[in-house]
């Protein structure tokens, strides 16, 4: 992993993503390379999807739709100890999920005169489920679990198909879809599940679903750009990053195992340090070799860690470090410093962050109640990770009496007139002649 020293340098958001840039191909070119897919699947739908997963999967997917018998069996296959670990990731998301419901409310103006706002429900989802290289039954867990509580009443899933299971999706993704209750699931991957989602395939029963939620790769997230307007979608989850900054109160062999944590996902995974003290920055460069050295996807996570999307920043001071993670906006942001818990009231831009050494992504990507759905590539500028909120539209009712109309007509006739819109006027004016 790279040393990059920023002392001394005038620290902007263009300066620090020019520094540490996220991995090469960008989401536009991505998406220029999916829009003949996801245009294919539109006008061919199931041959469209079988041709694709020959090609970049080397199987035939079909049957596509996973019928109930695959699901009981996966389910039966799994250990009881996965299992209670699943269970136990479901009812905390859930506890989680439920506390942050939002609430109604309605607002008197005037005698007569009120304004609600209720939470409505999209009325189906598609709830993408990634794999290749790894299994993901916690990102089932995270998209079907919010969708629940927000009410949604249809709920689709697609996730690739494995060669390991002659393709079929993973047992243990099916297994934990069972356990929620999730029974319209499709052996399908990547960015064709995407367009499967937004235009459905009549030929396999699959309709089109209102909002598509979950992460994936770049080519994922390109897909879901692409077609937003056709769907809502959640965010452009792509490839993972994580940011830990630190100063020399940190445990430098903590922090290199938290950076290998996210580094294994893939190859374009972003492995940041941002820290104020060059003994901590050796260290952890110092500490990454037997780390890297002793986990099973060493080969991966060296292609992460080596890339251009990960270094180990050295800073002026603590203030820096934060201007620094504000600039870079990552996806999940660890803080480990003397206060983390002060220092996090300084960050607005985060997918998500962990408070302390004992607060690792890792934890969050399983079992800490939160979500690790997030928003990735510096969309936690103006993004959230997912939750039960995006899977709700708020709804307004305005309820007016005769007399509370009245009393703010000739305003609303100003306003009409003002904007030379004489109509919006007259339907007032209308109502008391």
């Amino acid at each position: 992993m790279r040393l990059l020293d920023l002392r001394s340098k005038d620290l902007t958001s263009d300066s620090v993503n020019s520094a540490v840039p996220r991995a090469e191909l960008d989401i536009m070119s991505a998406v220029e390379q999916v829009l003949p897919l996801l245009n294919d699947v539109r006008v061919r739908g199931e041959q469209a999807l079988v041709e694709v997963a020959q090609k970049f999967d080397g199987f035939d997917p079909r049957p596509f739709k996973v019928g109930q018998q695959e699901l009981d069996d996966a389910e039966k296959q799994l250990s009881e100890d996965l299992r209670e670990a699943i269970l136990l990731g479901i009812e905390r998301v859930r506890k989680v999920s439920q506390a942050n419901m939002p609430k109604n409310t309605s607002v008197e103006l005037a005698s007569g005169a009120s304004v609600h706002q209720r939470w409505q429900p999209v009325d189906s989802v598609g709830l993408y489920v990634p794999g290749g290289k790894a299994v993901y039954p916690s990102s089932v867990i995270m998209n079907v679990v919010p969708a629940q509580v927000a009410g949604v009443t249809r709920m689709v899933i697609a996730t690739p198909g494995q060669a390991a299971f002659a393709g079929r999706p993973h047992p243990t993704v099916l297994a934990t879809a069972k356990l929620l209750g999730v029974t319209e699931v499709y052996a399908i991957g990547g960015p064709a599940a995407v367009a499967a989602f937004a235009y459905g395939v009549e030929s396999l029963n699959l309709l089109p679903v209102s909002l598509v939620s979950g992460p994936g790769n770049i080519y994922v997230a390109a897909a879901k750009r692409a077609l937003r307007g056709t769907i809502g979608i959640d965010s452009e989850a792509g490839t993972t990053e994580i940011l830990v900054l630190a100063d020399q109160t940190a445990d430098a062999r903590l922090i290199a195992f938290d950076l290998v944590s996210q580094a294994e996902h893939d190859e374009a995974a972003a492995a940041v340090l941002v820290t104020d003290s060059q003994q901590l920055a050796q260290d952890v460069l110092g500490a990454l070799e037997s780390v890297v050295a002793g986990t099973d996807n060493r080969e991966r996570v060296k292609s992460a860690i080596d890339g251009i999307q990960s270094a180990v920043v050295l800073v002026d001071d603590i203030s820096a470090a934060i201007a620094f993670a504000n600039f870079y906006a990552t996806e999940h942001l660890e803080i480990h410093t003397a206060n983390p818990g002060e220092d996090a009231k300084k960050i607005s831009n985060a997918g998500a962050i962990f408070l302390g050494k004992y607060s690792p992504v890792s934890l969050g990507d399983y079992l800490a109640g939160s979500n690790h759905v997030l928003p990735t590539g510096q969309q936690a500028k103006f993004g959230a990770g997912l939750g039960v909120h995006t899977f709700l539209r708020a709804q307004q009712l305005i309820d007016y009496n005769k007399d509370a109309l009245a009393a703010v007509s000739s305003q609303v006739q100003v306003f009409a007139e003002a904007e030379g819109l004489s109509a919006h006027g007259d339907a007032v004016a209308a109502r008391f002649l």
